[in-house]
């Protein structure tokens, strides 16, 4: 897999176009990559579909667990729907300082551009309960028409 180089804004939270988004929070550094997938969309049916490959890096000096997370996701027309659940892809990963936990999911729209944002619940070895932010990012097809206001 290629990695593009990371070249954030001001704000810290977008890479140029294709697409690394990251966000630190309490030494934990969550990076998302989104990939549109034309083969699973079908924009005739109102369907587009994203993945996104998300990496959680432990930059702290203890181990922690991600216990559950909260996205939220909104569409090219401002709809927003709220997603909660223990872990990612059906785990709970401790993830050792120094180390990383790298996991794929999906996203179906009814709207050719949206983007997500959202948080993990974490929880430190000593039992300290914190939140890692996730960093919004832009879900965008060939399909959105863009217009300059």
């Amino acid at each position: 897999m290629h990695e593009q180089e990371d070249r954030r804004n001001s704000s810290g939270r977008r890479a140029r176009d294709g697409a690394r988004y990251e966000r630190e929070t309490r030494l934990i550094r969550v990076a998302v990559k989104p990939s549109y997938l034309d083969d699973q969309s079908d924009p005739e049916d109102d369907r587009y579909v994203w993945s996104y490959t998300v990496t959680i890096e432990n930059k702290g000096r203890e181990p922690v667990q991600l216990m559950s997370r909260v996205w939220h996701i909104t569409d090219g027309q401002g709809r927003t729907h709220e997603v909660r659940g223990p872990g990612v892809v059906g785990a709970q990963p401790v993830i050792a300082p120094g180390e990383s936990f790298q996991y794929t999911s999906g996203c179906p729209l009814e709207t050719a551009s949206g983007y997500m944002v959202g948080r993990y619940q974490m929880m430190s070895a000593s039992g300290e309960a914190f939140e890692a932010e996730i960093p919004a990012f832009l879900l965008e097809s060939p399909y959105e028409q863009r217009r300059i206001h």
